[in-house]
């Protein structure tokens, strides 16, 4: 039987955490975007520099997925003023959850998503929210399946072109 675990990620595993993140980025935004533009994003958002200063804020947490001790998804959530827009401290924002293309349909995103879950449920927070660009369909559909609905939409910079990333929200029970 396969067990996947979610772990968080330390400082000393950034260079996994790069190679992840450009990997599963690539995987799913390559086809449909710029090389120019993918790399732009990449050499941004996935510079030691850049993910050094995200594992070290203390209002933004990363989490592995591994199955049978492989490496294949991570997820990234923020907190108050680490979150990308809303920063609400009533709100959790998940920034990122990724799965390496060969592991999509294995659970391993929906492993990731409970862990935002737990995360928001255990910090006594409202709701849980997230921007989702209008075209990647598979992403909208799992969060839509999982029960967010969209409130908002905003552009998101990738290289020099704008796209729009649709803003979902789920609002959590209290218990």
């Amino acid at each position: 039987m396969q067990k996947i675990e979610i772990q968080k990620i330390a400082l000393r595993e950034i260079e996994v955490l790069k190679r992840l993140g450009r990997q599963t980025f690539t995987e799913t935004f390559a086809e449909v975007n710029s090389e120019e533009n993918m790399l732009h994003y990449l050499d941004g958002k996935f510079s030691n520099q850049k993910l050094t200063a995200e594992l070290s804020n203390p209002n933004s947490e990363f989490y592995f997925a591994r199955l049978n001790n492989e490496v294949v998804g991570y997820l990234k959530v923020n907190f108050g003023e680490a979150q990308t827009e809303l920063q609400d401290p009533q709100g959790l924002e998940i920034e990122r959850i990724y799965v390496l293309k060969q592991f999509h349909g294995a659970k391993i995103g929906q492993h990731l998503y409970e862990k935002a879950v737990d995360i928001a449920k255990k910090s006594s927070l409202n709701y849980i929210w997230l921007g989702v660009w209008e075209e990647n369909l598979r992403a909208l559909s799992f969060y839509k399946k999982n029960g967010f609905v969209e409130f908002d939409k905003h552009i998101f910079k990738l290289g020099n072109d704008e796209q729009t990333d649709l803003l979902m929200k789920l609002t959590l029970e209290q218990q």
